[in-house]
């Protein structure tokens, strides 16, 4: 089988010609554990805004402290290294990698605030 089909006028028409590009996305529960650790950062008054890209070999969830400057961190997700270093990582504003794993929770531990004790 083909992927060209002859159209009503005689030309050749690709079969994916109307359909969106692939493109890399995070699933609900990566989402999930991801918006989590976000409304924690806000509340503790460290981040501000979010932006989520979603690209043909990554997707993207970038946190900014304000809207106009750079990302503090990325959280990305490449599939295409999902069987090497792990699938997911977390960038951050100067574009080292902080962490990298098979495992989104352990990977976004980086990002967590250790606990303060109270007196």
């Amino acid at each position: 089988m083909s992927d060209i089909e002859p159209s009503s006028s005689g030309a050749v028409v690709p079969l994916n010609a109307g359909a969106p590009p692939q493109r890399t996305a995070f699933d609900r529960r990566d989402l999930e554990v991801i918006l989590r650790l976000y409304g924690r950062m806000v509340a503790a008054g460290e981040w501000r805004d979010y932006a989520i890209e979603f690209l043909k070999d990554k997707a993207v969830f970038a946190v900014f402290r304000r809207a106009s400057e750079m990302p503090l961190y990325r959280i990305e997700v490449c599939p295409k290294l999902k069987d090497k270093q792990g699938a997911y990582s977390v960038v951050n504003a100067a574009g080292l990698v902080l962490k990298r794993g098979h495992e989104l929770p352990r990977v976004l531990a980086v990002l967590e605030k250790p606990l303060k004790v109270v007196q």
